[in-house]
């Protein structure tokens, strides 16, 4: 079985499925799926749907299958199976069919049913998927979201976020002209934004913390204007009131035209219920020390956590240092010892 396992993990990484291009990974997993014994279909917005069991409990195991942009040649190397998505997330996604496959017989004779959720354009900021899934599924008994934690330890929370476009055009002049350049009315508006953002973090830890960042920054001219863009991130803390944040980027910007988008809340789910503690037991059960983590990233977590109010957590292979790098690749012996920890929590539930 470990060398099947293995290998539906190398078909997907050798499937391109970048945000919004996902349709021909999503059909290869029904497929598989369904050879495998799933009830298994593709909805309409592409999300590959797995089903096993037909319980009354249910368990939604939540994962996406796109992937930021960029070609890494699948091979293996030293025990690392390298890919896109490797990590983020198809290692998880992997990991949630072969655990709920290794069930199949078992699950015949439970009230439970595990749902496996392949979700499409997590990494597109839009999470169409894990919407959809929102707006067919009823609220679950307990569940869980792939994303790279490593096989020792489950993903309690993480940040919001808050994208924003800035664009600025003013008269073009000579450049030996006084006054500033729309560049550097740009870079001026920039560095307001950071302190205020060092201001609001005084005394807070990193997961309380409003963390800014600049993506991108473009100028251009055409003889008659000049124009400078610039691209926002913002990483949110829980509870935190976006609508003051929104006030002062406003007020701030002068007569540049922006823009908000990205809109998620922060999440950071309980860790006193059963499914918290099924994942602490088996952990232990195959010789780790288990931990939590926080993440400053944004994931379908935020997106599903709010309307589904049962225990939730996040867990999957996978090292997120290496999420969206030009060197991504997953251990397979953690890969495996994943798989191992995910069907004994699924068996206790």
């Amino acid at each position: 079985m470990a060398d099947v396992e293995l290998q539906l993990l190398q078909e997907m990484l050798r499937i391109p499925s970048p945000s919004r291009q996902e349709e021909q990974l999503s059909s290869f997993l029904v497929t598989r799926m369904q050879d495998m014994g799933f009830q298994a279909r593709q909805d309409s917005v592409n999300n590959a749907i797995g089903v096993l069991g037909n319980g009354l409990k249910t368990v939604i195991l939540l994962g996406h299958i796109d992937t930021v942009a960029g070609h890494i040649p699948v091979r293996i190397e030293n025990g690392r199976l390298y890919g896109r998505g490797s990590v983020d997330a198809k290692g998880p996604m992997a990991c949630f069919i072969a655990a709920t496959y290794r069930l199949k017989e078992e699950l015949k004779g439970q009230d439970k049913k595990i749902v496996i959720v392949g979700a499409v354009e997590e990494e597109a900021a839009t999470s169409r998927g894990a919407r959809q899934a929102l707006r067919d599924f009823a609220v679950p008994d307990y569940c869980v979201i792939g994303e790279p934690s490593g096989w020792r330890a489950v993903t309690l929370g993480y940040k919001g976020r808050l994208l924003l476009d800035y664009r600025l055009r003013l008269p073009f002049k000579h450049t030996a002209a006084q006054g500033q350049s729309v560049c550097e009315d740009a870079v001026d508006y920039w560095n307001e934004v950071q302190r205020w953002c060092d201001s609001f973090n005084v005394g807070r830890k990193t997961f309380e913390s409003l963390q800014p960042s600049l993506r991108a920054f473009n100028s251009t001219s055409d003889g008659m204007q000049e124009q400078a863009i610039l691209k926002l991130g913002f990483r949110l803390p829980v509870d935190f009131a976006l609508a003051t944040l929104e006030n002062f980027l406003e007020r701030s910007a002068g007569s540049a035209q922006i823009s908000f988008s990205g809109r998620e809340a922060a999440v950071r789910r309980n860790k006193s219920n059963p499914l918290v503690r099924a994942f602490l037991s088996s952990i232990r059960a195959f010789d780790g020390q288990p931990r939590f983590k926080l993440k400053t990233g944004t994931a379908d977590m935020n997106v599903v956590a709010p309307f589904w109010r049962c225990p939730m957590v996040a867990y999957g292979p996978g090292d997120s240092a290496l999420d969206h790098t030009p060197g991504e690749y997953l251990e397979i012996a953690e890969y495996r010892k994943s798989i191992d920890v995910l069907e004994s929590v699924l068996r206790a539930l």
